[in-house]
């Protein structure tokens, strides 16, 4: 009988004692001769080895609401004086390697040295191109924020960081950040892992800022599933200002779908969650699929073309990008 070593607690709907899953959604699990049939038989399309680009110095304090890209899932989230950085990764690697796995092919979009205070940090899983533990230490060691994150997760950060000031949560539950700032962790189509042995046994997540300037929602990673758990967040916690939603990292489909959405699917879940805006994040920064770097900004630009939404409602967030609303 395997034993979790992340997260012990009662059993629930979507955790089984040792494990977590989904309940009603496709399952993410694929087999050892799936990863085979993926790495060994599809074609992975070339990427450039750099793409240039503009970084931004950010304000330290923001009164409304601004979003900074950082790159893939890494955001500067400025609202009411308050500073909130998602899945930060400034390491040039999304591996556990320093040598090998996925390398940057745009810098920072916010050098490290020009964060503002930050206040928290927000983790939606465990994955490498989201938890970075190396990134943590240093926000750790020049800010000290908040890190909130989802079941399971703060036994890793707190074993390379037991200084670290950690709030962890199930779905649904609501975390405070600053006066009249708080998270609710939100549902997922995903999963976990940070080797070969630990596959689900912490939890994952997304993010819903309720704040003075509205709701914003950091959709994690995801797969669209039959989009009950987007039509759920919409009716917990109300249409967001602005929606972070994963545009990349989406082929083959095969093998992406429960677990990473397409463009078209992301045009979807910002429809059901009734964002006012979405920003496309998750693309353009690691090479972790087989799309060419540049193909979810046309396909984001053709879903939103068929479903006769505006193009200004779902931008793709470029790095060194800054967004307010």
């Amino acid at each position: 009988m395997p034993v979790n070593r992340y997260y012990h607690g009662p059993p629930s709907d979507h955790f089984d004692g040792v494990r977590f899953f989904h309940n009603g959604q496709p399952a993410t699990d694929r087999s050892f001769r799936d990863i085979l049939r993926w790495r060994f038989g599809e074609r992975r399309a070339p990427w450039p080895k750099t793409v240039p680009i503009v970084p931004a110095i950010p304000d330290a304090t923001v009164d409304s609401l601004r979003v900074s890209m950082v790159g893939h899932a890494t955001l500067l989230i400025q609202v009411a004086g308050v500073n909130i950085v998602t899945d930060p990764v400034w390491s040039d690697r999304a591996s556990p390697l320093a040598f090998a796995g996925p390398k940057r092919v745009t810098q920072p979009g916010i050098a490290f040295d020009s964060l503002p205070p930050i206040h928290a940090v927000l983790l939606s899983h465990n994955h490498y191109d989201h938890m970075d533990i190396a990134t943590l230490r240093r926000l750790h060691d020049r800010h000290g924020p908040l890190m909130i994150m989802p079941l399971g997760n703060d036994a890793i950060v707190r074993r390379a960081i037991p200084e670290a000031r950690i709030a962890v949560g199930d779905w649904g539950d609501r975390i405070a950040i600053a006066d009249g700032v708080a998270t609710v962790l939100t549902r997922a189509n995903h999963w976990s892992s940070r080797g070969l042995s630990d596959r689900r046994m912490a939890l994952w997540a997304g993010h819903y800022l309720d704040t003075p300037a509205g709701g914003v929602w950091f959709a994690g990673d995801t797969g669209y599933g039959d989009g009950a758990i987007f039509r759920d967040i919409r009716e917990r916690c109300g249409a967001p200002e602005v929606a972070l939603i994963p545009i990349g990292a989406y082929e083959p489909r095969w093998f992406m779908t429960a677990q990473h959405v397409n463009p078209a699917e992301a045009v979807q879940i910002m429809r059901d969650v009734d964002a006012r805006h979405a920003l496309g994040i998750h693309w353009g920064t690691f090479q972790l699929t087989d799309e060419p770097r540049e193909a979810p900004l046309q396909a984001l630009a053709e879903a939103l073309s068929a479903a006769g939404e505006s193009a200004q409602r779902f931008v793709a967030a470029e790095p060194g990008g800054v967004y307010d609303f």
